[in-house]
Parts: C-alpha cells; structure tokens; sequence
C-alpha cells in the first residue's frame, strides 16, 4: 500500500492502485445493488427491521457480509434513518413506516475484504413539497461535492460546493459528521467535511477512496445523539436527508464505485 505525503488529522492517507479500485467496484457494485433491490419494499406499512433484515439477506447471498454488524457493538446490517433521523437510525419491528415519511437506508456490504459504502433517501409514497425538495437537494449537494473532485482539488473544495447548495436552497449542512476514506478499512484517512472553504484542506491525488454523504437538515444544522448513543436526530426536529457515494480520485477526475442503473448517478 502506498500512503500520501499529506496526512489527515495525523493519520496517513492510503494511495490505492488498479488493483484496489477493481476490489473496490466489486464491493460498490453489492452496495449500489442491495439499494436497488431494497426500494420496491421502502412503502407505508413495513417496518425498518424488516427493510434490515432483507438487505442483510441480499448482501451474504451476494458473497458478503454486513460490515456494521458488531461495529463498536452496532447489530444491524444498516441504519435506516426516518425523517427528523439524521444518521445511525436503528432498525426496529415497532418503527413502521407511513405514508408522507423520507427514509434513508445506508449500508456497507465488505467483500472479499473491501467495503463498499452507500445511502439513499426514499420517499413513502406521496411525501410534502419541502421533503421533495429537501430530499433532491441532497442529491444534488452530493453530486456537487462529486464533481469537484480531480488531482489538485481540494478537500476544502468539496466541503464549498456542497454547503452552497444546501445554503441556496434554504437548508443546511450537517457539521457533525463527515464522509471519510475506505476500502481495505471501514473508516479511514481522510476526513471528508461537508462545509468548509475553497482552496482550504486535504490536496486531491490519484488513488484516493473516500465517500461523500452529505446530510442537509431543513431547519438548522444543530443535531444531539439520543441515549442509544447511535441514532442522531435534529435538534429542532426538523425534517432530514442523506445521499452517499464511494468514489475514487482518478488521474483525470473521479470513479464512482456505487452508480445505480436504478437511481440518479
């Protein structure tokens, strides 16, 4: 493995080569499918255990394994996070969903030693004008931190792009989590803000993987953590919504390894 000379918060940030990003599409590819799969069931009436339940089912039948199951202790194959949720929602047979609700699924099958990492936001049935909104301005904050990612660019960059399109539309970009690097490692160097300042932070190079999954909250930005110390909720119960992708810095641009032929790329 080969490391940056930059380091991110003291930690070292891997350089992976072809044989890494070929890994790493296998594991995106179960990711970005187990999401596809999983959308026809996202309807009023279920419940967000037995959402978890089948995508724990469609990751092992694909050859891999649920990487949040026993993560500091966490026992499910996702986080499924419902309205005022930010992230880390725990999946529960009493939490059933209704007609009007956002949900966002996110989950990380490891294959073959590789993590593959992506969320979506989905919309039960019929949802409000401001949820509609809210929910494609998360997408489209993701792809705009997306698309600034080349060699040269910076982290700082990224972080810009996607709080002025939060801020644009009325929203906000939540502060308190970050995407980060992955691949062999679950969470890795580097640390990716969803805010910050142009020209500022960590210089995109080839071979770098992380993800970027901004959370834009309707109200403020302000979240607090409930006792379960996972799920994370708005502080003002305002309405939440989260897109994620795995992506890699290329000698031209990006690669994204969690495309769907069935949701927006």
């Amino acid at each position: 493995m080969r490391y940056s000379t930059q380091t991110d918060h003291g930690k070292p940030i891997p350089l992976h080569d072809e044989a890494g990003f070929a890994a790493m599409r296998a594991a995106g590819r179960i990711a970005a499918d187990t999401l596809d799969f999983i959308a026809p069931h996202v309807k009023a009436g279920v419940s967000t255990a037995a959402l978890d339940q089948m995508c724990e089912d469609y990751m092992r039948a694909a050859g891999s394994i649920p990487a949040t199951i026993d993560y500091h202790g966490y026992k499910h194959a996702s986080c499924i996070s419902v309205n005022h949720v930010v992230t880390h929602g725990i999946p529960s047979p009493t939490k059933i969903l209704r007609e009007g609700d956002i949900v966002n699924i996110d989950v990380t099958p490891k294959f073959q030693g590789w993590h593959g990492d992506t969320s979506r936001t989905y919309e039960v049935g019929g949802v409000s004008i401001l949820a509609a909104r809210l929910v494609k301005t998360a997408y489209e904050a993701m792809m705009a931190g997306i698309h600034m990612v080349r060699p040269g660019a910076t982290l700082g960059d990224v972080g810009a792009a996607i709080e002025a399109l939060a801020r644009a539309q009325g929203f906000s970009s939540v502060r308190d989590f970050c995407g980060h690097g992955v691949g062999q490692v679950f969470h890795d160097a580097p640390q990716v803000l969803h805010y910050g300042r142009a020209g500022t932070g960590v210089v995109l190079e080839p071979g770098m993987i992380f993800t970027i999954e901004p959370m834009l909250n309707a109200g403020s930005y302000q979240v607090k953590v409930l006792p379960d110390k996972w799920t994370t909720v708005t502080k003002d119960r305002s309405l939440s919504a989260q897109f994620e992708h795995t992506l890699a810095v290329t000698e031209t641009g990006f690669e994204i390894f969690t495309l769907s032929a069935l949701a927006p790329s």
